[in-house]
């Protein structure tokens, strides 16, 4: 029997020791068992006290009755043995107890029985298992949208199980993977946590490496500015493996935000690029003119005018015929890509041939500062000649330029007719 009880303890001091869960906890659960076996065995529990010496590796129990005098103990249906001594009884244990004093009497734990004790063990590690469960649960839940890194510990055909430092399962199901993804055993893997939850008492840890907040992340990681807060990331498109487009402000107009994201010479880009399995990043500066951002979204491809229908969230984009391919890209990716980050369903069309007797203004933002283009277009000045028809009164009084700037303006527009 002292081998079960010995037994008790060793499977407490086993947990404490592995599970990696406190120690208070740990006895909270052990006395809460013991109570438990206590109350079967007694009725009730509120008249014992469990000490857990877990330094020793002991368990004390302690059974307190109150003194009551003899009349009470012979003739009260009132009287509970388990509750109640006679005054008789406690002065066998010392003669200087009185009526109302507690008399407390140790309980070997072997009294309880090999079957009660082996119960108490299952009882140990369920509880244990559980308190487990929900610590994994507790410290995840939090965590979404995080990056973390785990080791691959098994791979099935539909998903993969990792496990992370402390031994904690971890899923991957196959659509969050990126096709281009292999790993094997043993392979430490970085992804973004997308989903915590219990399923039955079993909290199940989703990875994913195709989520756009995974790029997200990679960004915040390689970028100071956009983990700074001063360059934003509007809004990001993936194909996974294939292409994204990220759309990217910056909140310090010194700072060039596609420049700040890419590094220099694409120092800061070339690593996410390599952890998404040289997946294709166009960053794009985010603008609130439709044409210009549904023109910067189509990038690689150069689009030469964009008309929008604002009431159907429609773009026509016209393009010199060897940029059409590039518009599109392989399998449709780039185009689809751009109708995602933008919002509107852009159509492609091939640029008429003959001469065109105006341009957009927006054709000019390499030339000309966004700003300038956007108060011509204030005042109702959206092509070339039209800005070109007006006198520079018009513009210094009416769209707010100067002098200088009127006069750098005509020259870059008059180029363009000139050509």
């Amino acid at each position: 029997m002292a081998n079960l009880t010995k037994n008790l303890i060793e499977s407490f001091e086993e947990f404490k020791e592995v599970k990696g869960i406190d120690k208070t906890s740990l006895m909270s659960i052990l006395v809460d068992v013991i109570k438990h076996a206590i109350a079967k065995k007694y009725g009730k529990a509120n008249n014992f006290d469990v000490i857990i010496n877990p330094d020793k590796g002991d368990i004390e129990i302690w059974k307190n009755r109150t003194i009551v005098d003899d009349e009470f103990a012979e003739d009260s249906f009132d009287f509970d043995p388990n509750k109640h001594i006679s005054l008789s009884e406690a002065r066998k244990i010392d003669e200087t107890f009185e009526i109302g004093e507690q008399v407390s009497e140790q309980v070997n734990l072997e009294s309880f029985g090999r079957r009660t004790i082996m119960a108490m063990r299952q009882h140990l590690i369920q509880k244990i298992n559980e308190l487990e469960k929900s610590e994994v649960y507790n410290k995840y839940k939090d965590k979404v949208g995080e990056i973390v890194s785990a080791e691959v510990y098994q791979i099935w055909k539909n998903e993969i199980m990792f496990i992370d430092e402390e031994g904690n399962e971890l899923i991957m199901p196959r659509k969050e993977q990126i096709p281009t993804d292999f790993f094997k055993k043993g392979d430490i893997v970085r992804s973004v946590i997308t989903k915590v939850e219990m399923r039955g008492a079993t909290p199940i840890i989703q990875l994913s490496r195709t989520s756009p907040v995974f790029l997200e992340r990679l960004f915040e990681q390689e970028v100071p500015e956009i983990y700074d807060g001063i360059i934003v990331i509007k809004k990001i498109v993936r194909e996974p493996g294939e292409r994204a487009k990220v759309a990217v402000e910056s909140l310090d107009e010194r700072i060039d935000p596609v420049g700040a994201c890419v590094g220099m010479k694409g120092s800061r880009i070339h690593g996410i690029v390599k952890e998404l399995r040289n997946e294709n990043i166009d960053v794009i500066n985010f603008s609130t003119n439709p044409q210009l951002y549904v023109q910067r979204a189509l990038s690689p491809a150069k689009v030469s005018q964009v008309i929008i229908d604002e009431k159907n969230k429609k773009a026509e984009v016209y393009l010199k015929p060897d940029q059409i391919s590039l518009a599109i890209g392989k399998n449709g990716i780039n185009i689809k890509l751009a109708s995602k980050l933008t919002g509107y369903d852009i159509d492609v069309y091939k640029e008429e041939t003959e001469e065109i007797d105006d341009v957009e203004l927006i054709e000019f933002a390499d030339e000309i500062d966004m700003s300038i283009i956007e108060q011509l277009r204030s005042v109702g000045l959206d092509t070339a000649r039209q800005v070109l028809e007006k006198t520079d009164d018009f513009l210094e009084n009416v769209a707010r330029l100067d002098r200088e700037t009127i006069q750098r303006v005509r020259t870059i527009l008059q180029a363009e007719f000139e050509e």
